[in-house]
């Protein structure tokens, strides 16, 4: 997502329902929430803002506890993450997670405490609430990792222009979860998730960008 121009959250889930892949960008459809407080500008870093931030999905599944999560009242108020993706897939997602785990670890003590990463699976038959935390563990302990059926997750991947599709066998006969690759981030004092990343993001530039998500502020 670098050198591009700030984009709405609908003209971005059109664009990006292109390139699904088995661990690629992907969209479905886009948000209709309003514009909020946090406008749009061009951007050349690998944070794209968006002008009409998503707003958080109405999704309610089971942690790696087995308890029952609301995304929205669990999350509300706190600087958030959020990731679709499994435990079995091969590249992007243990990367894409390595690399937040990295950057939250260089945060000051007291951020690490405010800043919540969820990730939910696209695998939920495979990734139960034990193997889920397993892998989350190995990542970062403090990790939220979210299963339960596929439909309902699906609907709420979906609120946030992100396409996921049920698991499937390959050519080779591996099962691969085809899901798209975005980090949101959701502002503390909105609640609205203004700020998207790409599969490309590194260390670095969670690095960077983190503290000042971490205050509401554009990254």
């Amino acid at each position: 997502m670098r050198n591009k121009t700030a984009l709405t959250a609908a003209a971005l889930a059109a664009a990006a329902a292109l390139t699904l892949t088995a661990c690629g960008s992907s969209g479905d459809s886009g948000s209709k929430s309003p514009v909020a407080d946090v406008s749009a500008s061009a951007k050349t870093q690998a944070a794209t803002l968006l002008d009409r931030p998503f707003t958080k999905p109405d999704l309610v599944l089971t942690d790696t506890n087995g308890k029952k999560f609301d995304f929205r009242a669990e999350t509300k108020g706190k600087p958030t993450l959020i990731y679709f993706g499994y435990t079995n897939c091969p590249d992007v997602c243990p990367l894409t997670m390595g690399n937040i785990a990295v950057a939250k670890k260089a945060l000051p003590k007291a951020d690490q405490d405010k800043l919540q990463v969820v990730f939910v699976t696209t695998d939920p038959e495979r990734d139960t609430p034990a193997s889920l935390g397993k892998w989350l563990k190995g990542q970062d302990p403090s990790f939220i990792g979210l299963t339960g059926d596929f439909p309902t997750i699906q609907a709420g991947a979906r609120q946030l222009g992100i396409g996921i599709d049920p698991a499937a066998k390959d050519k080779d006969g591996k099962v691969v979860s085809m899901h798209g690759a975005q980090v949101i981030a959701f502002s503390p004092k909105t609640d609205q998730g203004y700020v998207l990343y790409g599969e490309d993001a590194t260390v670095a530039d969670y690095t960077k960008d983190l503290p000042k998500i971490i205050k509401g502020e554009n990254p």
